[in-house]
């Protein structure tokens, strides 16, 4: 059984290649993408090993209120992005090598303002700034990334987090908004605890 279970996979992921490749601005045949809800791939580059699983949403926003964009989303080698997740780009959006995104993760570089009140917001001009998240990095259920962070390599964002202001490398955050609990201390060689700007907690 598993051997008819491999050369299966394998077929799947021939056929996937075969058919999407030339739709994207770079992709791998050892990638795949399962049931999307939506996807653009001409504003996708995907690197080697890339596991997106049923229903994502990672949409280019090329075009908003009859302003013109040019998106790109970058997802590295080995990244694994679980069910639901929703990802929307109107400038870049970076996704690191090895980074683990469980379900229900939505990350976006677009703002929607509220500058007139007699405008309906979604009919208001949006505002777009960069989003990179860096390698090895973890991020649990339901969390949302907004416009404009970065976070540093290997961080653990835990479920139900929002992150609004970007995080420094080895770093654990939770909370709404999200804030550093947990930071890889290089003197003790331990995940110490730590102030909410992200101090050591002298014992």
């Amino acid at each position: 059984m598993g051997i008819f279970s491999n050369v299966y996979q394998m077929f799947k992921h021939l056929f996937y290649y075969i058919c999407y490749k030339h739709r994207y601005m770079e992709y791998h045949m050892s990638s795949m993408v399962i049931k999307p809800m939506l996807i653009t791939p001409q504003y996708i580059k995907m690197g080697k090993g890339v596991q997106i699983r049923n229903n994502a949403r990672i949409e280019g926003v090329f075009c908003y209120n009859d302003v013109s964009f040019t998106p790109v989303i970058v997802i590295g080698e080995n990244v694994s992005i679980e069910q639901n997740c929703h990802i929307t780009c109107a400038d870049r959006i970076e996704i690191g090598r090895d980074t683990a995104i469980a379900a229900n993760v939505s990350i976006t570089d677009i703002n929607h303002p509220y500058d007139d009140i007699a405008v309906p917001i979604e009919r208001q001009n949006i505002t777009v700034e960069p989003v990179h998240i860096g390698e090895g990095c973890k991020i649990y259920n339901n969390v949302v990334i907004l416009q404009g962070v970065k976070i540093g390599k290997h961080v653990t964002i835990g479920a139900n987090s929002v992150v609004t202001k970007s995080v420094p490398d080895y770093c654990v955050v939770v909370g709404a908004p999200a804030f550093i609990v947990k930071k890889y201390n290089f003197e003790s060689h331990k995940w110490d605890r730590t102030d909410k700007q992200g101090n050591f907690i002298k014992r």
